[in-house]
């Protein structure tokens, strides 16, 4: 087995080197490596007393020997790291720098020095310096970590695997990216490596509708366990216990997780869920919110081969430091610039976007790569990097698309890992919502709508307002869950670290207070937010109540809500119609399609009312459900929570999310027409809700081997009701996953 290890670390060295090719990034840091060089050969001059450097001439001469000798030693290192490992790399680089920088000041003309002693001590102090700083500054490159992925490659493959197996299938998620960016971002070219594969014919790019609500949880319910009815929103309130749910929060998650799993999830059989709110019923689970607060078992040798890794560490703690200076640089930039839409970037914030743009990012990589060399079958990560950024800079300003750029980078460092390890993969990009972009309601109207709800309600009701916005804690609070859960004095740090936040073992950053606005005294009102869609509870009140009961107790609340400029229509049910829309000049009724005056749905969308409708049958929906409004120049929708970029209800791009697959596969989904918000272009819609692509998804799995094709499939039906747009193909039924 070692023999077998060593030669697959050889073969692993030589691919990198064959693989490497000049460009921007390796020139400047080829460029970066002569400085380093220069400052270090200076520093040494001047600290050593026995070494004397004549004149300018003879520094330079100096200067290009060791500058050429770090550009062949930073290549060559490399590659040779890949075999041996990091360490002894660093340990062989100052060695063999030190020979000839001991060379170099004794041959170069116009040096001299005391003795050999001399020359011999000024050798190993630069060496040491030189090796040790381009070390550390290498570290935070695309090659050192390529290097580092391959070197895990390495450790993890024992074998050449077994060549008869099915290939795998790596799916990787970016969260918040909608179908029409990356269409823009593909033919202008700014992601090489996806445009590549869907240019090159090997993959094809379909976008999907997501439905209501338009968030993480609900979308990966649907794409893993084919079912997203006890998700309404990102938090909601349920009346029946008094609690306030939020998919942030794992012991939340997993409660959720527990009442829709038939444990035949599209991770069954096998499958490893990394980042995610859900585990897919995957027989492995890390940094997953659901399991955050179970013992992870083998998921710490993941853990280990990151955080062990010496370029892994050094790359984690630059990369993250230069992300959070460059976020208060372009936050500045555009309160400068008095760019708007925008809100405040400061605070906590400049941390997260470090922490899931850097560390979480490199992470997710290690484990991905972890279990690619370990041959599973079938892997789901989810990437929250562009959805945080987008979120509080905008969906389509610079700093989001440098983000969309990094990420095609990774799939361009995973489609070479695919290359490498002994079981084929193929690769599968998927989105779980888009994102809109607009001033917030707070911005446009100088109050939040819990205000505006007490207002119109009679009296003065107590309220608690949740708008605060935690969607990416989940994964900090997931990593930091299961890491204080592990043994070791990192993880004993940790949990002294977080003891004022940790409770039952569980991690709660970012949410606090949330809970603390849920209270236990029972408010009059409840409105939780979750982007532009808000719903509003009455608690002291059993059931949701009905139009005619809320008109009794609070006769403007309705009315004035829908009257707002800053609302595009209220969602509440009739005991005469049903489920109704009302908006400021007319009524759509969902369950016969009847609309009274203007249409409230006109500008939202085909779609509008059967995700509506869809919406009013899940579990633990609001009393009233309010969208906002939505501007029909420029698609922009005012967020309830202090965002710039939102998802969760209706407006703009935030529905349309996007599949990129295999170009062999065959497409079974729904074919249907749809436009794409103010551009005004109609594009073909593959799938509508995550639950189809879920379907289609295991329909994959099965022919390619990793489920039973011989598998049954339930049928439940669905209400006759429901209503699909003219053209589309009726939606009669519901598959759901067999049991296993």
């Amino acid at each position: 087995m070692g023999e077998r290890r060593r030669r697959r670390r050889v073969r692993l060295g030589l691919a990198w080197l064959r693989a490497w090719r000049p460009d921007v990034r390796r020139i400047g840091g080829l460029l970066g490596s002569w400085v380093i060089s220069t400052v270090v050969l200076a520093t040494t001059v001047w600290l050593l007393p026995g070494i004397a450097v004549a004149d300018v001439e003879a520094f330079l001469w100096l200067l290009i020997l060791l500058g050429l000798l770090g550009v062949l030693l930073r290549w060559v290192l490399t590659a040779v790291g890949v075999i041996v490992g990091s360490l002894v790399v660093l340990a062989m680089g100052i060695f063999i720098q030190a020979v000839v920088v001991f060379l170099a000041l004794r041959l170069a003309p116009g040096v001299t020095h005391g003795g050999v002693e001399d020359a011999f001590l000024a050798a190993w102090v630069m060496a040491a310096l030189d090796v040790l700083v381009s070390w550390l500054v290498h570290a935070g490159s695309d090659d050192a970590f390529l290097g580092q992925i391959l070197r895990q490659i390495g450790r993890a493959s024992s074998d050449d695997g077994d060549h008869d197996q099915p290939p795998g299938v790596l799916i990787i998620q970016i969260d918040g990216l909608s179908a029409p960016l990356l269409r823009w971002a593909v033919a202008a070219g700014n992601l090489p490596n996806l445009s590549r594969w869907i240019r090159s014919g090997s993959h094809r790019m379909v976008a999907w509708h997501t439905g209501v609500p338009s968030t993480t949880p609900a979308s990966q319910a649907g794409l893993l366990h084919g079912t997203t009815h006890h998700i309404p929103a990102f938090r909601w309130y349920e009346k029946d216990t008094g609690r306030l749910m939020a998919t942030s929060r794992p012991r939340d998650a997993a409660e959720i997780e527990k009442r829709m799993s038939n444990g035949a999830g599209l991770l069954a059989y096998g499958g490893v869920s990394i980042s995610n709110v859900f585990s897919g019923d995957a027989a492995l689970s890390q940094l997953t919110v659901s399991r955050a607060s179970l013992r992870s078992g083998p998921a710490t040798r993941g853990y280990a081969t990151f955080v062990a890794s010496p370029s892994g560490f050094a790359r984690a703690v630059i990369l993250t430091v230069g992300e959070m200076i460059k976020e208060i640089h372009q936050a500045r930039r555009q309160r400068r610039r008095d760019i708007t839409p925008r809100v405040n970037r400061t605070g906590p914030y400049i941390v997260l976007r470090a922490v899931s743009n850097v560390l979480l990012r490199d992470l997710n990589v290690s484990l991905i790569v972890d279990q690619m060399a370990r041959g599973a079958p079938v892997i789901y990560c989810d990437f929250v990097d562009y959805d945080e950024v987008a979120h509080h800079a905008g969906p389509v300003r610079p700093e989001a698309l440098q983000t969309l750029e990094g990420l095609d980078r990774v799939l361009g460092t995973l489609e070479q890992v695919a290359s490498q390890v002994s079981r084929r993969y193929h690769l599968v990009v998927l989105s779980d919502h888009g994102q809109s972009q607009g001033a917030t309601f707070r911005q446009r109207f100088g109050q939040p709508l819990e205000d505006v709800v007490r207002g119109l309600m009679v009296g003065e009701p107590t309220a608690a307002a949740v708008t605060s916005h935690t969607e990416h804690w989940k994964s900090v609070n997931a990593f930091l869950t299961e890491l204080t859960g592990q043994s070791g004095a990192t993880a004993a740090l940790t949990r002294r670290a977080l003891r004022s936040r940790t409770s039952a073992g569980e991690v709660t950053l970012g949410d606090k207070g949330e809970a603390q606005q849920a209270g236990d005294s029972q408010p009059e009102v409840v409105v939780v937010a979750s982007g532009n869609l808000a719903m509003i509870y009455l608690p002291q009140y059993e059931g949701r109540l009905t139009l005619e009961r809320l008109n009794v107790l609070h006769p403007n609340l309705v009315a004035g809500l829908a009257q707002h400029p800053g609302i595009g229509f209220v969602v509440v049910r009739s005991e005469a119609s049903g489920p109704v829309v009302i908006g400021a000049q007319g009524v759509h009724v969902l369950s016969t399609g009847e609309v009274r005056g203007e249409d409230p749905l006109a500008r939202y969308g085909e779609w509008a009312a059967r995700d509506l409708l869809r919406h009013d049958t899940k579990a633990h929906v609001g009393d009233i459900v309010v969208c906002s409004m939505l501007d029909p120049d420029t698609d922009e929708v005012a967020a309830f929570e202090e965002l710039v970029g939102s998802h969760g209800g209706l407006g703009g791009w935030q529905t349309e999310a996007v599949l990129v697959y295999p170009a062999e596969w065959p497409l079974d989904g729904m074919r249907a027409r749809t436009h794409s918000g103010w551009e005004g272009t109609e594009r073909e819609v593959a799938f509508v809700g995550p639950e189809a692509v879920h379907r289609q998804l295991v329909r994959w799995l099965e022919r390619l081997g990793h489920r039973p094709s011989t598998a049954r499939h339930e049928v439940t039906e669905v209400p006759a009701s429901v209503k699909e747009p003219e053209g589309a193909e009726p939606v009669s039924s519901v598959e759901t996953t067999p049991q296993p």
